[in-house]
């Protein structure tokens, strides 16, 4: 804020000039205090210039008795994962009440590097609402992937100043952070007093002691109360996650309610959370929403919502809450309890008229990434003994089960059944030819395959199915049209959502998107997938092998707590 501005601000606070705007006739939620506030709210230029109902306006807004409070903010989440442009994710997301995001790019710069990292704030530098990116750590995920480029500290350090970028991002190599490895170190070190976000599933005991005492400020994969609370008591923030695949918001929030604890350390965040699942159910809002189902007073949740991600993230002088000086990131609600989003104002505009527009063009190099070999029948085979290392599938979470059983097999090759599945993933960014082969329980996909070139954080082309011949046709047609989810159904392509922009993302628009994704879906739990399970994004993450415990990587199967590869 300049001198001019401040000048402006200060008459329009001191009741010297009509503010611009005034929100009256509502009831305030003071996230501050806990309150809810009869009163009248003043704006000018963006910015709330004061609180009370002396304030005048050149505009009022007739609340007629609804609630007013701040915008949300997603504590953590990959633009990416939304399958379409960042743009058209916030143009959805912003509508459900989230005015700001806390963003890890990790995913593009895991295919282009310093490319995808400038896509991501080049495509949300327009949008309205605050976009923060913390700077992926861990690209790759870990130093044996097989990813498309590596990201350091030396390329990290031009975006250290850069208005928008907040911290470092999530990481995810906790051994090279627990044992202050140099290059892990620099990264650290590079952002050290600035905030540090965590990915530290079922980490306890002294290694979680020696990742806070690194300075990693918050975690987003507490799966329990009982890991939500070690990290606590070590001073992390909680990030309670509720996206697509895992939903960890019931069991933590129902904790918070049933011991009575403060809800000042957590925030919500979506993480990973695709466009259909937000059109059906909301962003932010759903998360507010269900932890008031799960006991917590509104109020709380909103703070969940609103002010506790602020201050953590230090962003509270200007976002987070309804005060003097604060941004206009405002929400009007018609109820409480089933926060019913009437209206949505950024920096005191309203959101609605906002519509993403395609930006990338169609022969940037963003859009051929996907480089891979063709997958022979044999690369398929999966040689079985009398017991065998099996990824068991968990609904609801992202963490699987290292299970050791007999496999159905012929000819001592694995032969998918009943519960068991076949898992491969396949290089795509440099087409070295690698393809890693297992079996996976639980997903229960029967009469066909399902592949992607979404598969974190590397995003080599994943596939699951019953048989050898749509599996391999699977994957052919995602090297044919560079990359995204296609579905197989008894050697015919029954459903595809193509995404050209690095094999992660679409630009056809949501509407588009959503409807080829709900069909393919919907084929999949006719198929056999249960219920309970979200395919696309379980199939997706079965290749990160930063959370246990048994992953499956181009170079095969991995056993993350064990941290190495294991015998199939």
């Amino acid at each position: 804020m300049n001198l001019e501005q401040f000048q402006t601000l200060a008459r329009a606070a001191r009741g010297d000039v009509p503010a611009q705007c005034v929100f009256r006739g509502g009831r305030v939620v003071n996230v501050f205090t806990g309150e809810v506030i009869e009163t009248a709210v003043a704006v000018t230029d963006g910015t709330i210039v004061g609180v009370g109902d002396q304030y005048v306006g050149e505009t009022e807004i007739a609340l007629d008795g609804a609630y007013l409070c701040p915008g949300f903010l997603d504590a953590h989440l990959h633009l990416e994962s939304t399958m379409v442009t960042p743009a058209e994710l916030i143009e959805q997301a912003v509508r459900c009440g989230t005015t700001t995001y806390l963003v890890d790019p990790h995913e593009a710069a895991n295919v282009c590097g310093a490319d995808g990292i400038d896509y991501i704030l080049e495509e949300t530098a327009g949008v309205p609402a605050n976009v923060y990116v913390m700077m992926p750590s861990c690209v790759p995920a870990l130093p044996f992937e097989d990813n498309g480029c590596t990201f350091d500290a030396a390329q990290m350090r031009r975006y250290r100043n850069h208005p928008r970028v907040l911290g470092l991002g999530e990481v995810m190599d906790y051994t090279a952070t627990i044992n202050a490895e140099p290059a892990m170190a620099e990264k650290l070190l590079l952002f050290d007093g600035r905030p540090k976000d965590g990915h530290a599933p079922m980490l306890t005991g002294r290694p979680l002691n020696a990742y806070v005492l690194a300075g990693v400020t918050n975690d987003h994969e507490c799966a329990s109360p009982e890991e939500v609370w070690e990290k606590r008591r070590l001073g992390m923030h909680i990030h309670v996650r509720e996206g697509s695949a895992a939903r960890n918001l019931e069991d933590i929030v129902r904790s918070i309610v049933r011991e009575k604890r403060p809800t000042d350390g957590f925030s919500f965040c979506t993480d990973d959370k695709h466009i259909e699942d937000i059109r059906r159910e909301g962003h932010i809002d759903h998360c507010v929403r269900r932890a008031i189902a799960c006991g917590l007073a509104p109020v709380e949740a909103i703070r969940m919502a609103t002010i506790h991600t602020a201050r953590h993230y230090g962003l509270h002088h200007r976002l987070g809450g309804i005060a003097p000086g604060m941004q206009a990131d405002l929400l009007v609600l018609d109820d409480l309890e089933t926060v019913r989003i009437r209206a949505v104002y950024h920096r005191g505009a309203p959101v609605s008229g906002f519509r993403a527009q395609p930006k990338l063009p169609q022969d940037s190099p963003l859009r051929r990434t996907v480089h891979c070999q063709p997958v022979r029948p044999e690369q398929l085979a999966l040689p079985v003994g009398a017991c065998s290392s099996v990824i068991r599938v968990i609904p609801g979470q992202l963490v699987t089960q290292h299970m050791r059983c007999a496999l159905p097999q012929r000819d001592g090759l694995f032969v998918p059944q009943g519960e068991f599945s076949k898992v491969a993933v396949i290089e795509r960014h440099r087409a070295t030819g690698k393809v890693g082969v297992g079996a996976v329980a639980g997903f229960c996909l029967h009469g066909g395959a399902i592949a992607s070139s979404v598969a974190h954080d590397s995003h080599n082309l994943s596939v699951i199915g019953d048989n050898d011949a749509d599996m391999l046709l699977a994957v052919q047609h995602l090297r044919d049209i560079g990359g995204g989810y296609t579905l197989v159904s008894g050697g015919k392509i029954a459903h595809t959502v193509p995404l050209p922009i690095m094999g992660l993302m679409s630009d056809a628009g949501f509407d588009r998107v959503q409807a080829a994704l709900s069909a393919m879906i919907a084929q999949t739990h006719a198929m056999g997938v249960p219920d309970g399970i979200s395919p696309l994004t379980l199939l997706s993450f079965l290749a990160l092998p930063v959370i246990p415990s048994l992953r499956i990587t181009p170079r095969g199967l991995f056993d993350v707590e064990q941290m190495r590869f294991v015998a199939p």
